[in-house]
């Protein structure tokens, strides 16, 4: 007696191999991104969505080359300062935290907090990259 063997994506009768499971390619991409979009979040994909966010939305804050933001204003739109690629250390002793080439820099001014803004320059290269 043959036991018929059904695609795992589509359920039609498979024909074939013995340990065939999807019918085609396509039921095989389909299985598989389904299966990936019930499964929780890897831990590599929740960041590198959050840096992506940061990323965009200093991006739009800082279009100038040099901006100040109050910190409430980015943060309410998913802004997460804990997520960065980078530092740089001025003279002054101010660490920058960068996503890609954005920078930003958290100050207190008149009781409030800020973000100071910046892009990455040329100059910053000369100290020794900071990871």
């Amino acid at each position: 007696m043959k036991i018929q063997k059904l695609c795992l994506s589509c359920n039609k009768e498979l024909k074939g191999r013995s340990d065939k499971k999807f019918c085609d390619q396509y039921c095989k991409s389909a299985y598989h991104y389904k299966l990936s979009q019930e499964q929780a979040p890897k831990f590599f994909n929740q960041v590198d969505n959050q840096l992506k966010l940061n990323r965009k939305i200093l991006k739009e804050y800082n279009k100038a080359g040099k901006a100040t933001v109050r910190t409430e204003i980015i943060i309410d739109l998913g802004f997460d300062p804990n997520f960065f690629t980078h530092y740089w250390k001025n003279q002054k002793g101010d660490v920058y935290l960068f996503v890609y080439e954005y920078g930003f820099l958290t100050k207190k001014e008149n009781g409030r907090k800020k973000f100071i803004l910046i892009l990455w320059q040329e100059y910053m290269n000369h100290k020794k990259f900071k990871q």
